[in-house]
């Protein structure tokens, strides 16, 4: 009876096993190529003069698009000095700034008002 059992046991996993067969599509790739775009070079700049704030900056950078950028920005101080700082980058050298300062370069039109307390 035992050997019935374990033959029966037998043909049972024998036909559950032909119904699971490997699928028939090939698995995704693990990942997709990434794409290649032509370097895009670019330029721009920008500057502010607000003489209600003294916000007095500007900048201008340009890049060729391979990792190579060239720039300089430049701000006023609070003591009236111009800070210039001209700067290059690439994937070689990295970032590589010089930085000079002129005296006394912008004076404010008229001194900020001094605040007295109410009481």
């Amino acid at each position: 009876m035992a050997v019935k059992m374990i033959v029966f046991a037998a043909v049972c996993v024998a036909a559950a096993l032909g119904q699971y067969a490997a699928p028939s599509y090939s698995a995704p790739k693990a990942y997709a190529p990434e794409p290649a775009y032509a370097p895009i070079p670019y330029k721009f700049e920008y500057a502010v003069n607000d003489p209600h704030t003294y916000d007095v900056h500007s900048q201008s950078e340009s890049g060729d698009g391979n990792g190579y950028v060239k720039g300089t920005y430049s701000l006023v101080e609070p003591d009236g000095s111009v800070r210039v700082v001209e700067y290059t980058a690439d994937d070689h050298s990295g970032f590589n700034a010089e930085v000079k300062k002129i005296e006394g370069g912008y004076k404010a039109p008229y001194s900020a008002p001094a605040y007295k307390p109410a009481y």
